[in-house]
């Protein structure tokens, strides 16, 4: 069956599981969810052009325009990994609590200095998203970048097993989405599924050697590829982040980038050490890692009046809300200001993880902060002070009426807080 699938896909011009985004020449996935059951779209995908339609529901099927599986995310799944066995190419694999996106465009952008390369586009790093990517991989292309998320242990292995990478790496492991992985134990099992499939497969790990979680985890790897301190096989130096992140690399060359925080250093270190690794000449690496400009609310910067901001409101947890408030206590301005929203998906954490917050903030000598959401007013008491506001419309609202001037302004919180559109009105 996978056979004839992978015949319609070789003469498709891709592969469509939405029949609003469908081009003629399209594979159609019907695949259903708790609330969707894209079977009923089959003879509209038929009809708009697609090659044939993938369904699992023989209610639904037409004649020699569709195949019938028992189940469509299944037959996806396994569609890719047939492709992947035929890709003869190195495939990095990326996972870890923060820094996956960027690390990931950051590998790929100093990778297309030198090679045709795919990427994950956007953040598609689950279990659908993982092998639509893998599936958008052509024989033109020399190598592959695939992003690996999860929210449950065994995750990242099912997707070891559909993307097959030859080398990979973890940005670091904190304290992201613990509600879902039963505690920050489980977090490290789940994540350290990468270095398990690559240790199995004989595959390539790059170790960063100032995550002192993944240095423990090297010890059982044979020949893992360290990066970036004294002695490594590719060393980097950060030389500042006030705001914007600047390094010396093995070479010599002094590089100033348009990432903010400290905390990009690793990801910028990581992108320099595979490029070294695939032999990608330094002058092309640096000047990629120098031309890449964050965006989507990751690490922005955002100059509006007399303030600038950094926009970091994509996503937040524990360990990137502690980096990226010591990141700005640190920075040489002189009106520093914090508005943070609630961290999602903490479970039982959540009320500690945001107690803990307010008293960091106070502890890094943060005067002017602003706690938005119902969580963070737990942080604002550990704090003993700041501005207090439950919900973004009732921040929006005082900041309409009390406009900040002059600031240096930090903007953190879970993707569902929408903080972003504070930008609006400072």
């Amino acid at each position: 069956m996978i056979e004839k699938i992978y015949n319609y896909f070789r003469q498709s011009t891709g592969i469509c599981t939405d029949t609003r985004q469908l081009k003629p020449g399209n594979l159609f996935f019907a695949l259903r969810g708790p609330s969707f059951n894209a079977n009923q779209f089959a003879r509209q995908a038929i009809d708009a052009g697609a090659v044939a339609a993938v369904i699992d529901d023989s209610e639904y099927e037409i004649t020699d325009s569709t195949i019938l599986v028992a189940d469509g995310l299944s037959a996806l799944q396994d569609l890719a990994r047939y492709h992947r066995a035929k890709l003869k190419i190195p495939i990095i694999g990326i996972t870890g609590s923060n820094g996956k996106t960027t690390s990931k465009e950051l590998v790929h952008a100093v990778l297309s200095s030198h090679f045709n390369t795919f990427a994950t586009q956007g953040n598609l790093n689950n279990h659908i998203g993982v092998p639509l990517s893998v599936l958008s991989i052509t024989e033109k292309h020399e190598m592959a970048v695939i992003e690996m998320g999860a929210n449950h242990i065994g995750e990242i292995a099912e997707l070891c097993t559909i993307s097959q990478p030859t080398h990979g790496f973890i940005t670091n492991i904190g304290k992201a989405h613990i509600g879902l992985f039963g505690g920050f134990e489980g977090v490290i099992r789940a994540k350290s599924e990468l270095y398990n499939y690559l240790i199995k497969t004989q595959g390539t790990i790059f170790v960063n050697q100032n995550q002192e979680i993944l240095m423990n985890m090297s010890k059982r790897m044979a020949e893992p590829v360290f990066y970036p301190n004294e002695g490594s096989f590719c060393k980097v130096e950060l030389l500042g982040a006030d705001p914007y992140v600047s390094i010396k690399t093995q070479g010599g060359g002094v590089l100033v980038t348009k990432l903010v925080g400290r905390y990009n250093f690793d990801n910028i270190a990581t992108a320099l050490c595979v490029g070294k690794y695939f032999q990608v000449p330094e002058g092309k690496a640096i000047k990629a890692v120098a031309e890449y400009v964050p965006e989507n609310n990751r690490s922005q910067i955002v100059v509006k009046g007399s303030n600038t901001i950094i926009l970091d409101a994509y996503n937040a947890n524990p360990s990137s809300m502690e980096k990226a408030l010591e990141n700005l206590a640190g920075m040489e301005a002189e009106n520093k200001v914090a508005i943070i929203g609630d961290m999602f998906e903490l479970g039982d954490d959540t009320d500690q993880e945001h107690r803990a917050m307010g008293e960091l903030a106070r502890q890094l000598g943060l005067t002017e902060v602003y706690f938005c959401g119902k969580s963070m007013q737990l942080a604002r008491d550990a704090f003993g002070g700041g501005y207090g506001f439950e919900t973004r419309a009732a921040l929006i609202d005082h900041l309409k009426s009390h406009p900040i001037s002059g600031s240096t302004i930090l903007i953190k919180a879970s993707r569902g807080m929408a903080l972003e559109q504070v930008v609006e009105v400072l």
